[in-house]
């Protein structure tokens, strides 16, 4: 059974069906073979290349096998400048909007900052942020901008698992990103905190890709 995961960082998966691989350089060298989401990270950027890879990364953003612009966002915990930081998003929202492409958010001790600048910037395509291991208040603040979440290898840890428990199954995604983890086993971890069939759950799922992501991320065999 094929499993959709919406962010996974090993290109050697580029050629599977329902993988959305996330790239945060080389756009020009993109495949037409796969599914991505292509963005500027906060931990990358370099002030001196800024505007020469964004524009790489406009260019690439229009093309069919992209899927959404990220992941991007804000991170105090990385040394980039903050200013960089919150330029680079803005950029990357505006971009989002022109190509109207989902977002797929990195954000670590931001999340005020990051739904602001949503919302300052008249974001209107979907939302996902991506690898969520907070708390509920945080969860359904993000939730109540109609935004989505994505969950990997952090529904492994209890205080995960149960935040998971309060997120409409409408609203949910599951993902990989960097870790070492199946996707199968994401899943049936999943399952087992929702006490839902997998199959249920992959269905669900499906029908969020397409809400958000488009159609042929779900036509895999």
């Amino acid at each position: 059974m094929n499993l959709l995961d919406i962010h996974h960082h090993s290109s050697s998966n580029a050629s599977t069906r329902g993988t959305i691989i996330n790239l945060t350089s080389g756009f020009s060298n993109l495949t037409d073979k796969g599914f991505f989401s292509i963005g500027l990270h906060p931990w990358y950027l370099n002030e001196e290349n800024i505007f020469q890879d964004f524009a790489e990364l406009k260019r690439a953003s229009s093309k069919p096998n992209v899927v959404a612009v990220g992941e991007c966002g804000l991170d105090k915990d990385c040394k980039t400048d903050w200013a960089l930081q919150e330029n680079c998003f803005r950029m990357q929202i505006e971009l989002a909007e022109q190509v109207q492409k989902p977002l797929i958010i990195h954000c670590v001790k931001a999340y005020p900052e990051v739904l602001g600048m949503l919302k300052k910037h008249r974001n209107s395509v979907p939302v996902v942020f991506h690898g969520f291991n907070k708390n509920i208040e945080i969860a359904k603040k993000i939730l109540n901008h109609g935004y989505h979440l994505s969950f990997g290898k952090h529904l492994f840890n209890e205080n995960t698992a149960q935040v998971f428990t309060t997120v409409p199954l409408d609203r949910l995604f599951l993902e990989t990103d960097a870790s070492d983890i199946p996707i199968a086993a994401i899943y049936e971890q999943a399952c087992s905190i929702l006490d839902v069939s997998i199959e249920k759950l992959k269905i669900q799922i499906e029908a969020n890709a397409i809400q958000v992501f488009g159609k042929s991320l779900t036509t895999y065999e």
